[in-house]
């Protein structure tokens, strides 16, 4: 069996203008992001099992303006090839690697992107990320479909909690065809 072929499937939901949404439904596509803050790197982003977190975003975004009606389009995915921040023999990969990201970036006089979580601007993650993944799929001889990560996010819901009001498996899919298809979820309720 190939390394991390993950082979289960999952519920997601991508929070969204109605309108992508609606267009999602239509044509079983959405648009990968490749912003150079995306935490997981390019991807099609989705909240793991979290309808409600996908609206809440979707509803940050519509105060930023760049979302006019909040809306979420759920999706079944198949994760294949996983990219998983929860497996220990990847981010020792990634912990490994690390110095020598460093070492590229500064020898092609780049500098060293940084992450602003107060803003949830993740640069280095995203550069890191994009950087990393095609040496480790050439290393293991595969293509990795989908990234997955837990992020840990907002208030701490009591004092001195390490449970945090926000947190998420988000899941960034980079192979399209690992998207079996989408669908209208049920009325999301707001927590």
């Amino acid at each position: 069996m190939p390394f991390l072929e993950y082979q289960r499937l999952i519920i997601a939901y991508h929070g969204c203008d109605q309108a992508v949404a609606e267009a999602a439904l239509r044509s079983s596509r959405l648009k990968a992001s490749d912003n150079d803050y995306d935490w997981l790197g390019t991807g099609i982003y989705f909240w793991e099992h979290g309808p409600a977190r996908a609206l809440e975003w979707a509803e940050f975004m519509a105060t930023r303006k760049k979302v006019r009606t909040p809306a979420v389009v759920g999706a079944l995915i198949q994760l294949g090839h996983c990219f998983d921040l929860l497996d220990v023999k990847l981010t020792d990969d990634l912990r490994r690697l690390y110095p020598e990201f460093v070492h590229v970036l500064a020898a092609s006089g780049r500098p060293l992107p940084s992450n602003d979580s107060a803003r949830k601007l993740h640069r280095l993650d995203c550069a890191f990320l994009n950087w990393a993944i095609p040496l480790i799929e050439a290393d293991r001889g595969v293509k990795f479909q989908t990234v997955r990560g837990v992020f840990v996010e907002g208030e701490a819901i009591y004092p001195t909690a390490q449970i945090f009001a926000q947190s998420h498996i988000q899941i960034a899919v980079r192979d399209p065809t690992a998207i079996i298809g989408y669908f209208h979820p049920a009325a999301v309720d707001k927590p």
